[in-house]
């Protein structure tokens, strides 16, 4: 566990918005927030950056207000991203246990390693290394090994995958503000951590964000993490459907979203209207309530149902009794609880933390920043890392300058291994 006196920094990195979090434990083990800063993102379109010089003028400026709140220098960051290119693929080894007819610790840990090393194609790299089930000697699937008498020890693992250009982008990005880069975190998994208890997952849940640029889902059941997938894209293409459908300005769509959108147009007031002023010798135009919802209903039944695509690839889709946890900028449009349970047929409830910080807890029933908690709680609970930790420089501070819509969403099998692997699918 990371140290009680060491400050660990977790960035969201958002396609709209960017939230710097700074934290350590206390003595009692809960999470003592020393720094939360949020600004509007540049720079990054579908949750990844393609633009360096932009996100590293905003990361920059949330570093700078976040040293001024711990009164430390921040030398490395951790970050929570979603980028479409990022998988959940299964993987499975075994090995002869070196005990005397037991299952030592240092056996579960040349399972690990050789998981985290595997060799993958087309320049991914495995950032995280999950457990999901161990079996000895063939037949007795247990879920702490260690201890456990035999001979052979089978795990399954999920590794959570990226792209070498992510990591590459990401380190640049970082240099350029003046910082490294900690750990990468797969930001379905926060906004789970954060938003979903034990008992949710033990029994079966599914935590969806419908962010701005991206949708992320996470499936667990058993607590264990049985899939995980990103939609590359939310609440910013129903802004443009609001643009291209009553021909406004984009700024005016998403002001019209958020004040008087919907999700389900018949439960709209097809009385009510709102009109947009005109400008620049433009008529003002008149908008109804229930065309707007329309709009809005049209793209959130697309997405939903990818969601449910990706439900059914989990495999797990009749094993999920406690239903889906909502949460995302997108998720407060009126009515989308009532959306959501017809499309998918499950029950649903609206995201709120299950994480109580022993300090500033009122800010932290803010959604927007769910994602940024639980990775924080995430980095703060790992063992044997001080990757999210920083501390005060003796040396010189380094300068920090600075030089169709849905088509293939749901892909089919993919071999990432160069060993043979044939049955991996990509999730």
């Amino acid at each position: 566990m990371a140290s009680k006196q060491e400050l660990s920094v977790v960035i969201d990195l958002g396609t709209s918005k960017m939230v710097a979090l700074a934290g350590k434990l206390t003595e009692l083990g809960k999470i003592d927030v020393k720094g939360l800063v949020q600004l509007p993102s540049k720079g990054i379109k579908r949750g990844v950056v393609f633009n360096i010089d932009e996100t590293a003028q905003v990361i920059t400026e949330l570093i700078s207000k976040l040293e001024e709140q711990v009164e430390e220098e921040v030398q490395t960051v951790n970050v929570t991203m979603a980028g479409s290119k990022m998988q959940a693929i299964d993987y499975q080894c075994s090995a002869i246990t070196s005990g005397e007819g037991f299952v030592t610790a240092q056996d579960v840990q040349r399972l690990m390693d050789e998981a985290q090393n595997v060799v993958l194609k087309q320049d991914y790299k495995v950032v995280k290394v999950i457990p999901t089930s161990y079996i000895i000697d063939d037949e007795n699937e247990v879920e702490n090994p260690v201890g456990s008498t035999g001979r052979k020890i089978e795990a399954s693992f999920k590794l959570l995958v990226v792209p070498q250009e992510y990591l590459n982008t990401m380190k640049l990005v970082l240099d350029k503000a003046g910082v490294e880069l900690g750990e990468l975190i797969h930001a379905s998994l926060a906004v789970s951590e954060a938003s979903a208890n034990s008992e949710e997952k033990e029994v079966g849940v599914i935590v969806v964000d419908f962010g701005a640029g991206t949708t992320n889902m996470a499936v667990y059941q058993e607590n264990v993490l049985k899939h995980a997938a990103v939609i590359p894209f939310g609440g910013q293409v129903i802004t443009n459907d609001i643009k291209e459908g009553c021909s406004i300005f984009l700024k005016k769509a998403e002001l019209l979203k958020v004040k008087y959108g919907q999700a389900m147009g018949d439960f709209a007031d097809d009385q009510k209207v709102v009109t947009i002023a005109g400008e620049n010798g433009w008529e003002p135009r008149d908008i109804s309530f229930k065309s707007l919802a329309y709009i809005i209903q049209a793209r959130m039944e697309e997405i939903i149902d990818i969601v449910n695509d990706q439900i059914n690839k989990s495999g797990i889709e009749e094993n999920l009794g406690s239903g889906i946890v909502i949460t995302g900028g997108t998720s407060q449009l009126d009515n989308i609880i009532s959306l959501v349970k017809f499309k998918t047929g499950m029950d649903a409830r609206k995201a709120h933390t299950i994480i109580y910080p022993a300090t500033r807890k009122e800010e932290f029933q803010n959604p927007d920043y769910l994602t940024a908690l639980g990775g924080l709680k995430m980095i703060l609970s790992s063992s044997g890392t001080s990757a999210g930790s920083t501390h005060v420089r003796k040396s010189k501070k380094k300068d920090r300058g600075f030089a169709p819509l849905i088509k293939d969403v749901v892909q089919g099998a993919l071999n990432l291994f160069d060993t043979d692997q044939s049955d991996v699918e990509l999730n």
